[in-house]
C-alpha cells in the first residue's frame, strides 16, 4: 500500500528542543552586543534565552533561514540578510542534533521494506546533508530537499512531489512524517497520506487534524505501517 516515506527533519527525525535549543543559544550569543541584545532577539524569533524554551509559533520550528534572518536583521542595524543567513547556516551544519529515536536501525529496517525514503525540510540543503551525515544515515535517503533546492518550501507541496514525481509514485501511495502543520499540510497538498509525530513542539490536539496518524516518534512506523497492511 506504501510505496515511500518522506519526512521532515527537526522535530521528526531529531528531537526538536533537544537539537535546536543549544544552537539558538550559540547563535544569538554570538551574533548579540550583549546578554540584554540576546533576549531582545531571542523574542524576535520565540525563544527564551533563560528557560531555553520556544514559543509554539517560533519561526525555528517550521520556516526557513530566510526568514529567521529577516526576524533578526531588524535587531542588527548595518548588517545584510545574506549576511544573517550565512551565520545562520554556518552555525546550523554544525550544531548538535538529537535523534528521536536510534535512526540507523529504523530507516535500515524501513529500506528493507522496499520503501523509498526522503527528506523535506525547511532547512537549508547543505546542512540538512550535514546532519544526515553526521549520523551516518545518508545512504538510506534517495531524495533531499531543502527549501533552497528549488522546489520551494513548505507548506507548498513542491518537495514532496518533486519526490513522488523521481520515483513514479502515486502520491497516495506516499506518506509524509513530520511534526508541524507546515509538514502535513504540505504532504497533503501533494495528495500523500500524512503521519505526525509529537518530538517537536506542537501537540497532538493541533496536529491530529491534518494527520492520518499521530505517533509518539517515528519509532512507532513500523507497528503503523503493518497495521494498514492488516486493514
Amino acid at each position: 500500500m506504501i510505496d515511500g516515506i518522506i519526512f521532515d527533519k527537526d522535530g521528526t527525525l531529531f528531537d526538536f528542543r533537544a537539537s535546536w535549543g543549544g544552537w539558538a543559544r550559540a547563535l544569538l550569543g554570538a551574533i548579540a552586543r550583549d546578554a540584554g541584545h540576546a533576549a531582545e532577539m531571542g523574542r524576535a524569533i520565540g525563544y527564551d534565552v533563560q528557560s531555553g524554551q520556544f514559543a509554539p509559533d517560533s519561526p525555528v520550528i517550521a520556516a526557513t533561514a530566510a526568514d529567521i534572518a529577516a526576524c533578526l536583521l531588524t535587531h542588527l542595524p548595518g548588517q545584510t540578510l545574506d549576511g544573517v543567513m550565512d551565520e545562520i547556516n554556518a552555525r546550523a551544519a554544525t550544531a548538535a542534533m538529537a535523534p528521536s529515536v536510534p535512526l540507523r536501525p529504523l530507516l535500515g529496517a524501513l529500506k528493507e521494506r522496499g520503501l523509498r525514503v526522503g527528506l523535506a525540510t525547511n532547512d537549508t540543503e547543505a546542512p540538512a546533508r550535514a546532519h544526515l551525515a553526521a549520523h551516518d544515515i545518508t545512504e538510506f535517503f534517495d531524495f533531499v530537499a531543502g527549501y533552497d533546492s528549488g522546489y520551494g518550501a513548505k507548506p507548498g507541496p513542491g518537495m514532496c512531489a518533486a519526490f513522488a514525481k523521481r520515483f513514479g509514485f502515486d502520491p497516495a501511495r506516499v506518506v509524509m512524517v513530520g511534526d508541524s502543520r507546515h509538514d502535513l499540510e504540505a504532504g497533503r497538498a501533494a495528495g500523500m497520506r500524512t503521519v505526525a509525530v509529537l518530538t517537536g513542539i506542537a501537540g497532538a490536539e493541533e496536529l491530529r487534524p491534518h494527520a492520518d496518524a499521530v505517533l509518539a516518534d517515528i519509532g512507532a512506523l513500523p507497528a503503523w505501517l503493518d497495521g494498514l497492511q492488516a486493514a
